[in-house]
């Protein structure tokens, strides 16, 4: 059974930073590609960043470029979000997930197979 656990989130002031982790369970995360999305209330959810299986591409939502940064430890089948300089519009829940995606595709939810419960992040001005 798959599973992915997020951790790290939380309350923080705007401007500050918060580091979430994802950790798998039941694959082995090295023959994947991850993705972070976030859903804040009354909104669809969005992509944030994705890294490819060896962690050599990485990929970011213009909104958040040079702030927040995706990288993985597939020794410990956990991906990682630094999330730097928050915003308040930023607060939402962010879910990792996991697929195989092209240069083309990684920001589609649908491209993903697994996710992960979620994990809440407040960003207060």
């Amino acid at each position: 059974q798959v599973r992915l656990v997020e951790s790290g989130g939380g309350l923080v002031q705007a401007g500050g930073s918060l580091r979430l982790s994802c950790t798998a369970s039941g694959l082995t995360l090295r023959y994947y590609d991850m993705g972070w999305f976030r859903q804040a209330p009354g909104k669809e959810r969005e992509f944030v960043a994705a890294i490819t299986q060896s962690g050599g591409t990485t990929y970011y939502a213009d909104s958040v470029k040079g702030r927040f940064t995706i990288s993985r430890d597939n020794t410990k089948n956990t991906v990682y979000l630094q999330m730097n300089s928050l915003k308040p519009e930023e607060t939402a829940v962010y879910y990792c997930a996991v697929g195989t995606f092209s240069s083309g595709t990684y920001s589609y939810s649908s491209t993903y197979d697994y996710w992960g419960q979620g994990t809440q992040v407040t960003v207060s001005s």
